[in-house]
C-alpha cells in the first residue's frame, strides 16, 4: 500500500524530522497537530495543520485537536469498501494512509516528586489512543507508528517499494500500537487506583495490571507434557536473571530458568570467587574459595550425584 498522506501527531518529537523529511521525498502531504506542526514549519518542511484541515480549531486547552469525522473518518474508511470509500468521498474526506502518534507522557510526570492528580490527569491523552486504536484496527490501509526506532526501517521499506509499505508491516505494526495503548491504560489504572483519600499515591494499587514480554518458548514446563514459556517485565530489575541471554545450546526448560535463577540469585551474595550447584531448585554445592576453578571443584564434591544435569553458576 503506497502512503500518500500521513498524520503526525508527537509528544516524542526525537527523529521526528528526519521521518518527516523522508516521507516527504516519497511525495506524502503530512497533517500535524499544534506542536509538532510548529515543529516542522519551523525546520521549513510543508505541513497542514490538523486545525486547518478540519476547519475547526483546537479547543478546550489542547483537549480537543483530532478528535473529529475528517480525521477518523480518513483513517477508518475500509480501502476495500466501496461503500466506505464513496461515503468518504462524499463528504470529502482524504484517506490518511499513516499515523504517526506518541501519547503524553503520563509515566514520566508520575514519576516526578509531587505530581498533583490535576497534572497527572492533564497528561491523560484522549486523541491519540483514539487515533492509534483506529489506524491499528484499520491496519488492512491504514500504517500505525507509534515508536520512533522504527522509522529508519520504514523509511527504507518505503524506499525499497516506490513508497508502500506491506500488509505484514503494517499488521506488525498494528500489534505494537494495541501494546502501546494497552501499558498506557495499565499505567493510568494502576496510579489512579494507588491514590489514598488525600490523593497520595501508595505503594499497592486497588487494581494491579502488570505487562511482560515473551522472550523465548521453552522446551516443556515444570514436567516433559506441559509447555511453557519465558516472558520478561519491560523494566526487569537490574542484576536479575532476566537482564542475560543465551549464548548456546538448545532451548531451555522450565526447571533451567528456575535452576539458574536460584542458582545466580545465591552465588551473587558472596564478595570472594564462588560456585554454586542447583539441580530442581535444590543446592546440590556451594562453595568459595581463592579461585573459581577451586570453588567449583570443592561444591561438585559436595553432591556429585545430584549435581549430574544441574545448573553452575559462578560469581566473577
Amino acid at each position: 500500500m503506497k502512503i500518500r498522506q500521513a498524520l503526525l501527531s508527537l509528544s516524542n518529537k526525537n527523529h521526528a524530522l528526519d521521518f518527516a523529511k523522508g516521507l516527504i521525498a516519497h511525495g506524502v502531504k503530512l497533517l500535524s497537530t499544534g506542536g509538532t506542526a510548529a515543529m516542522l514549519r519551523d525546520a521549513g518542511i510543508e505541513v497542514t495543520e490538523v486545525s486547518d484541515y478540519t476547519g475547526f480549531p483546537e479547543m478546550l486547552d489542547g483537549r480537543v485537536k483530532t478528535l473529529h469525522p475528517k480525521v477518523h473518518g480518513g483513517i477508518l474508511a475500509r480501502r476495500d469498501v466501496s461503500e466506505h470509500l464513496a461515503t468518504i468521498e462524499e463528504h470529502g474526506i482524504p484517506a490518511i494512509d499513516l499515523v504517526c502518534v506518541n501519547l503524553y507522557p503520563f509515566r514520566e510526570t508520575i514519576a516526578r516528586a509531587g505530581v498533583t492528580l490535576a497534572e497527572a490527569i492533564e497528561n491523560i491523552d484522549i486523541g491519540g489512543p483514539a487515533m492509534v486504536r483506529s489506524a491499528a484496527k484499520n491496519y488492512s490501509g491504514v500504517a500505525v507508528v507509534t515508536d520512533p526506532e522504527d522509522y529508519p526501517a520504514l523509511l527504507s521499506e518505503m524506499a525499497a517499494n516506490d513508497g508502500a509499505l506491506s500488509l505484514e508491516t503494517r499488521f506488525a505494526l498494528a500489534r505494537k500500537a494495541f501494546v502501546h495503548t494497552a501499558r498506557y491504560d495499565s499505567a493510568i489504572a494502576n496510579w489512579l487506583t494507588s491514590l489514598d483519600e488525600g490523593e497520595q499515591p501508595q505503594p499497592f494499587p486497588g487494581h494491579l495490571q502488570l505487562a511482560f514480554d515473551r522472550v523465548e518458548t521453552l522446551r516443556y514446563g515444570e514436567n516433559p507434557h506441559q509447555q511453557a514459556a519465558f516472558y520478561r517485565d519491560p523494566g526487569p530489575t537490574p542484576g536479575s536473571i532476566a537482564n542475560y541471554r543465551q549464548l548456546q545450546g538448545k532451548e531451555l526448560s522450565y526447571n533451567n530458568i528456575a535452576d539458574a535463577d536460584a542458582a545466580w540469585e545465591c552465588v551473587k551474595t558472596f564478595d570472594t570467587p564462588a560456585c554454586v550447584i542447583i539441580k530442581h531448585a535444590n543446592p546440590c554445592g556451594v562453595a568459595v574459595s581463592g579461585n573459581l576453578l577451586t570453588a567449583y571443584e570443592k561444591a561438585f564434591q559436595t553432591d556429585s550425584t545430584s549435581a549430574f544435569g544441574g545448573i553452575i553458576a559462578f560469581n566473577r
